[in-house]
């Protein structure tokens, strides 16, 4: 149900944004790729773990499993660079307002958009690469959903330490790195809310922080856990409930935090749909 929900509602969003040209400004873009995302994100593991719940064969095929965990990865890294982007487009919306039309526009936006794809699909190719030059032994039964660094190591027949490490090392860069960028620009955003003389503002923008924040420590601490210390130890089961979480259920609630909470945005969903009712009745 998850699932359908996370399609429809991305899907909407960024239809409504592509049609809307009353949203058509740098932060809705952002909001229409972070879908968009979302949507491939998503179907890199649900589809293949419906599967395997529903039928009785369970197999993945080699050349399938490591072409999952390139996409599965790429997207989740390109989900790291949209994160602090998103940041501190509201940093500069909120803190720099009237700059923020000189410093933004749809070209500069649509730049880093693009970068922050490219950058994050070039991420794991070599690491991938090494994994799969290792001989792979015994019944090579992955105990989990989705084809993952800690349970293609295990599978190995020899340890590899330097393989683990440079994962390990690759994936602790870019996980802090860009999770104290989003502290640093939502700390920017409270010092300067906190200023703001309207109660009723503050606290329109303190739960909007802490939604925000709420969201991206629920994604960080999940992917911290399985990814600073790919074969750490942790139980299986756990493996499984934390790589569900960010996998299938966080898109869901970014879609209700970044969009369907967002005025404009929800003006807009309602425009779409009033036209299709039109569109039906006729």
């Amino acid at each position: 149900m998850s699932y359908i929900l996370t399609l429809i509602g991305n899907g909407a969003i960024v239809f409504a944004v592509k049609l809307d040209h009353r949203i058509h400004m740098p932060m809705y873009t952002l909001l229409a790729n972070f879908s968009f995302l979302e949507i491939c994100y998503i179907n890199t593991t649900v589809p293949n773990m419906l599967r395997n719940f529903l039928s009785e064969i369970k197999t993945i095929y080699f050349t399938a499993c490591f072409l999952q965990f390139y996409f599965f990865f790429s997207m989740g890294i390109t989900e790291i660079f949209l994160l602090p982007l998103m940041a501190f487009d509201w940093y500069l919306a909120i803190c720099q307002p009237l700059h923020y039309p000189t410093i933004t526009n749809s070209h500069l936006c649509k730049n880093l958009v693009a970068l922050c794809w490219v950058t994050a699909f070039l991420c794991y190719p070599v690491p991938i690469y090494f994994i799969t030059q290792l001989p792979f032994c015994g019944p090579n039964t992955i105990d989990h959903f989705v084809c993952d660094p800690g349970p293609l190591l295990v599978l190995s027949c020899t340890p590899a330490p330097g393989i683990e490490l440079s994962c390990s090392l690759l994936s602790s860069l870019i996980i802090f790195i860009t999770f104290f960028f989003i502290f640093w620009s939502y700390t920017l955003v409270l010092r300067t809310v906190l200023r703001v003389p309207s109660a009723a503002g503050r606290r329109k923008a303190f739960s909007t922080c802490g939604s925000h924040l709420a969201v991206v420590s629920l994604f960080y601490g999940t992917i911290m856990m399985m990814y600073i210390s790919p074969t750490s130890g942790n139980p299986t089961g756990i493996q499984k409930i934390v790589t569900l979480v960010y996998s299938s259920v966080t898109p869901l609630v970014n879609l209700l935090i970044y969009s369907l909470r967002n005025k404009d945005m929800k003006t807009a969903l309602r425009k779409i749909q009033m036209c299709t009712k039109i569109s039906q009745s006729k």
